[in-house]
């Protein structure tokens, strides 16, 4: 890790109690800050609140102090990527003028190690991961490895202490940390895809949204790399507008692209890197993502022999697209990460098998019009729950689905898909929608989905 003075003897406030600001405030005690850290959840009982509280944090939990900046400086304010603007506290913060910051940019300032990033609407986790994988396989050719971090579930600070300066870090990056960034540098970045009614209740705007992910580009230089989607022309100019760095594009359907998926084959204008059938990912949109995979890897000195070795074995991401298992001659998958409609949009299609599909959760106001075509292409008979059933059962309705089944649960819903399917058919879980109706989380909703397959299984 580099010893950078940026932080050194600097009064900061970092809000927020989760991984990244357990992980961060480490971080800056090494750069010699002075950390003061606030998080509302009662702390007395926190085991990581006491650790940091005996490294000379002052540790207060249990409400917004805003008080605490009339009677004192801060330089910083370290914010938790899921904490809203309307926060207390960050509105203070704001009205004395204080910077706001988030982990990744601290973390990634101080890393000896060089790093990439990949931002989209969807396809992020998926594309880091193969990223990852093919990168170590390369790197530990010479005793040295590439690491998954970010917004995948590990934060970037937990690393950085450890990795060297001929190691790789594959970042996984999200709005909600761009919108916080004024200043990272990645070797390569790449933007998959923006798509329109993602993340509006956090940033208001799509114009809003998109700014906040042009910030991966944003600070590149002309030494610097950018991967662009080819496809999405409106967003490709905004990119071109913004970015220092030199473009390389992918495309699912033009050739003309840097990076592209022929007939049979993975290509780029000067070879056939993979071919399509032995990938292991189904799906147009997991070819989308292994382009993008392939693009950063081979900036970043990977070889035709690693990207083979990775893509034809990587099963997939959890939750996203997941293999589950199959039961007597039914292939069933968890999309559980696919908590908006164009998430479903690109699950639906990935499959020639006729499908059942388990979909439903929380109602943001949005109909489900588009994805009519795709039923009506791709889905025999639908099973749906939560607050969005009856909209989702209008939209398969239109799509001329006789076999359309109303349940309130997920675990009502699991068998009865189960009953409708036949050999050789698919049983698709791409919800459509989040999970905050009857889950927590969308990890969580996907766990109780494969216990409620495994509870087939026995029966």
């Amino acid at each position: 890790m580099k010893q950078i003075d940026t932080y050194k003897d600097k009064n900061i406030l970092v809000l927020g109690l989760g991984k990244s600001g357990f992980a961060v405030s480490k971080v800056l005690l090494q750069l010699g800050a002075k950390l003061t850290l606030n998080d509302k959840a009662d702390l007395d009982k926190n085991d990581k609140a006491q650790e940091l509280k005996k490294l000379g944090v002052r540790v207060i939990g249990g409400h917004h102090p805003v008080e605490l900046f009339d009677q004192e400086h801060f330089d910083y304010m370290v914010k938790n990527p899921g904490i809203p603007y309307e926060n207390p506290m960050v509105q203070k913060a704001e009205e004395k003028k204080v910077p706001i910051i988030t982990e990744p940019e601290i973390a990634l300032s101080c890393s000896e190690a060089p790093y990439v990033c990949v931002t989209g609407s969807n396809g992020k986790t998926t594309t880091v991961m193969l990223t990852q994988r093919i990168l170590d396989h390369h790197l530990q050719k010479s005793g040295h490895h590439a690491y998954a971090v970010g917004n995948i579930g590990v934060p970037i600070s937990e690393v950085v202490p450890k990795a060297t300066k001929d190691d790789i870090l594959v970042v996984e990056i999200s709005s909600f940390q761009l919108l916080g960034v004024t200043d990272i540098d990645p070797k390569v970045a790449a933007i998959i895809d923006i798509y329109h009614n993602v993340h509006l209740d956090y940033h208001k705007t799509f114009e809003n949204y998109v700014n906040a992910k042009l910030n991966v580009t944003r600070f590149q230089n002309s030494a610097d790399y950018f991967i662009a989607n080819f496809d999405q022309k409106d967003i490709l100019k905004k990119e071109k507008e913004t970015t220092k760095a030199k473009i390389q594009t992918f495309s699912e359907k033009d050739n003309s692209a840097d990076y592209f998926i022929g007939d049979e084959y993975l290509e780029s204008q000067s070879e056939k890197i993979m071919k399509i059938d032995d990938i292991k990912l189904p799906g147009i949109h997991n070819q989308q993502n292994c382009l993008v995979a392939i693009a950063i890897s081979k900036l970043m000195g990977a070889e035709n022999d690693d990207i083979q070795a990775v893509l034809s074995t990587f099963a997939g991401a959890k939750h996203r697209l997941q293999y589950v298992m199959t039961l007597d001659g039914r292939k069933i998958y968890n999309d559980s990460k696919s908590t908006n409609i164009e998430a479903a949009t690109v699950a639906i299609p990935s499959f020639k098998q006729p499908e059942v599909l388990i979909a439903g959760g929380l109602d943001r106001g949005f109909t489900f019009d588009s994805l009519v075509p795709l039923f009506k292409e791709h889905v025999k008979a639908i099973v749906l729950y939560g607050e969005t059933k009856y909209l989702l059962a209008d939209a398969a309705r239109k799509a001329g689905i006789k076999d359309i089944v109303i349940e309130n649960t997920l675990q009502e819903a699991v068998p009865k898909a189960y009953e409708l399917t036949e050999p050789g058919d698919v049983l698709l879980f791409s919800p459509a929608c989040a999970s905050w109706d009857q889950f927590r989380t969308f990890e969580e909703r996907g766990d109780y989905f494969v216990s409620f397959v495994k509870e087939l299984k026995t029966k």
